[in-house]
C-alpha cells in the first residue's frame, strides 16, 4: 500500500514538474517569437521610410521634368502667336494691295470698255462710209469676198480632196483585193440553171399511153401522189414533169424513171415505187446535207438541221444551186474571217445556214430570212450564228462584224460571172431605175448605164455644176442607188463635167 501511494506522488510530482517544464519553455519560446516579431516590424517601418522617401524623390523629379515641360511648351505657343501675329500683318498687307490692285484693273476695264465702244463707233463709221463708197453693204461685201475665195480656191480643195480620195481609195481597195482574193482564189464551181419541169425519155411513144392507163387512171394517180403535173403532148418520146416543188419533182422524175423500167404500171405499182423513192431520198438528203457539212468544216451540226440543209440541194436561187452556193459561201467567209481577225467558226456557220429558210419556204409562210432564223432558233444554234446569217439581205442592221462577212461572201458568191443568171426583164428594169435615179437630179444631162449595169455614168451641165459639185453629185447618186436598189456587188459612179469651147475659122 505504501509503495502505491508513493508510486502515486511520484507521478503527481513528476507530471507538475513536467507541467512547469512544459509551461517555462512556452514561455521562453513566445518570448523569442515576440522579440522576433518586433525585430520584423522594425523592419518593415525602416523600409516603408525608405520607400515614402524614395516615393517622394521621384515625385519631386516628376514635378520638375513637367514644370520644365510646361516651360517649353509656353514657349512654344508664345512663338506660335508671334509667328501667326507676323503672318496676320503680312496678309492684311496683301489684302490692301489685291484691293488696290482691282481697284486699278476696273479703271482698266473701264477705259479699255470706252475705247472698244469708240472703236466700234469708228469702225461703223468706216464701214458705213465704204458702204456709200462701194455701193455694196457689208453682207454683199462679206458675200463677193468669200466667193471669190472659194472660186481661187476650188482648184485647190479639188486637188487636195481628190488626193486623198486616190490616196484612201486604193488602200482600202488594196486590202479588199487581197483579203477578197485570198477567199476566192479556190472557189470557181459551175452550177446547172434551174427549171421548174424535169423532161423524162420514153424508149416509145407507145409508152405514152400505158403512162395514161385506161381513162386515164394511171396518170391521176401518179399526179394524186407524187403531187406533181404530167404533161403528155405531142413531143416525141418525151414526158414533162411540172413543178415548183424540187424535191417532189425529182421523186416524180425517178419515179416514173423506174416505172418505164420495169414495164409494170399501175396505181398500186406507182404507190409503192414513189414510196421507196421517197425514203431513199430522204437518205440522200441526209447524206447531202452531211457532206455540205463536212465539206465547210462546220463540226458537228443537229441531226434535224441536217436534213433541212440536205433538202437545199434540190433547191435553185437564179439558176444557182442553194446547197453548192451555200458551201462556197463557207469558203469565203471563212477566208475573209481569218483575214480580218472574226470569228472563224461563226462565219462559216452563218454562211452555210444563211439560206436554210429556202427548204422549207413552199411550205411555211414568211422570207426565207424569218424562216431561217425560226429553223436556227428551233434546232437550239448559238445566236451569234443566228445574227451573222440574219443580215445578208440588210433585212436586219448588222450585229457584229460576222454578219457583214456573210453579207460580202453572199455577194461574191452570187455576183460572180457565171454563178448566175437574171430574167432579161428583171435586168432591163433594173438598168432603167439606175438612169432615172441619175436623171432626177438637177444639172443632169444625160445618164447611161453600161458594163451590163456595173457602172453609171452621169453628164452634167458645167455651168449648172461646178467641179466641188460633181463630186457631191456623185456622192448623192451613189447613195440614192444603194438605199433604192437591190443588185449584187458594186455600182461605179461617174459624173462627168466637161467644157467645150467652138469656133468657126472663115
Amino acid at each position: 500500500m505504501t509503495n502505491v501511494i508513493v508510486a502515486l506522488a511520484a507521478l503527481i510530482v513528476g507530471t507538475g514538474i513536467g507541467y512547469i517544464a512544459r509551461r517555462i519553455i512556452a514561455l521562453r519560446q513566445s518570448a523569442e517569437s515576440e522579440s522576433r516579431a518586433e525585430k520584423i516590424l522594425a523592419e518593415a517601418r525602416t523600409k516603408e521610410r525608405e520607400i515614402i522617401l524614395a516615393a517622394k524623390d521621384k515625385a519631386l523629379a516628376v514635378n520638375e521634368e513637367a514644370k520644365r515641360e510646361e516651360e517649353k511648351r509656353r514657349k512654344e505657343i508664345r512663338e506660335l502667336e508671334e509667328r501667326f501675329l507676323r503672318r496676320e500683318e503680312t496678309f492684311e498687307k496683301e489684302r490692301e494691295s489685291i484691293a488696290e490692285l482691282k481697284k486699278t484693273l476696273t479703271q482698266k476695264e473701264e477705259d479699255l470698255r470706252r475705247k472698244g465702244e469708240e472703236i466700234e463707233t469708228i469702225k461703223r463709221e468706216q464701214f458705213a462710209k465704204l458702204e456709200k463708197v462701194a455701193g455694196l453693204s457689208m453682207e454683199e461685201a462679206k458675200e463677193v469676198l468669200l466667193r471669190n475665195v472659194e472660186k481661187r480656191m476650188e482648184e485647190d480643195i479639188m486637188a487636195r480632196i481628190r488626193k486623198l480620195e486616190k490616196e484612201g481609195t486604193e488602200e482600202i481597195e488594196k486590202r479588199a483585193r487581197e483579203a477578197i482574193a485570198f477567199a476566192t482564189q479556190r472557189i470557181a464551181g459551175s452550177y446547172v440553171s434551174e427549171n421548174t419541169t424535169s423532161v423524162v425519155s420514153l424508149p416509145s411513144d407507145e409508152m405514152k399511153g400505158r403512162i395514161i392507163g385506161k381513162e386515164g387512171r394511171n396518170v391521176k394517180v401518179f399526179e394524186k401522189i407524187t403531187g406533181v403535173d404530167v404533161i403528155i403532148d405531142e413531143t416525141p418520146q418525151a414526158v414533162v414533169l411540172s413543178s415548183h416543188n424540187p424535191i417532189r419533182r425529182e421523186a416524180a422524175r425517178i419515179t416514173l424513171e423506174r416505172l418505164i423500167a420495169d414495164g409494170r404500171i399501175h396505181p398500186a405499182r406507182i404507190e409503192e415505187i414513189y414510196e421507196k423513192v421517197k425514203s431513199e431520198m430522204a437518205e440522200d438528203i441526209k447524206k447531202a446535207g452531211q457532206e455540205a457539212a463536212m465539206e465547210a468544216s462546220v463540226g458537228p451540226l443537229p441531226e434535224r438541221l441536217i436534213k433541212i440543209l440536205g433538202r437545199l440541194k434540190y433547191r435553185y436561187s437564179y439558176g444557182q444551186n442553194v446547197l453548192r452556193h451555200s458551201v462556197e459561201m463557207a469558203h469565203i467567209a471563212g477566208g475573209l474571217a481569218a483575214e480580218l481577225g472574226a470569228n472563224i467558226d461563226v462565219a462559216k456557220k452563218g454562211a452555210l445556214l444563211h439560206d436554210i429558210g429556202k427548204a422549207l419556204d413552199h411550205e411555211v409562210e414568211g422570207t426565207h430570212v424569218e424562216i431561217g432564223m425560226d429553223i436556227l432558233s428551233k434546232c437550239e444554234v448559238p445566236e451569234e450564228v443566228i445574227k451573222a446569217m440574219r443580215s445578208h439581205h440588210e433585212e436586219f442592221p448588222y450585229a457584229n462584224i460576222e454578219s457583214i462577212i456573210v453579207q460580202t461572201a453572199d455577194a461574191l458568191s452570187g455576183g460572180r460571172p457565171g454563178a448566175r443568171r437574171d430574167t432579161l426583164e428583171n435586168y432591163l428594169t433594173r438598168l432603167t431605175n439606175l438612169e432615172g435615179i441619175a436623171g432626177s437630179f438637177e444639172g443632169v444631162e444625160k445618164a447611161y448605164a453600161i458594163q451590163a449595169g456595173r457602172e453609171l455614168r452621169v453628164f452634167v451641165t458645167p455651168e449648172k455644176i461646178s467641179d466641188l459639185e460633181a463630186l457631191k453629185l456623185a456622192q448623192e447618186i451613189a447613195k440614192r442607188v444603194e438605199d433604192e436598189l437591190k443588185y449584187p456587188g458594186e455600182i461605179k459612179v461617174t459624173v462627168i463635167r466637161e467644157t467645150r469651147a467652138i469656133e468657126y475659122a472663115r
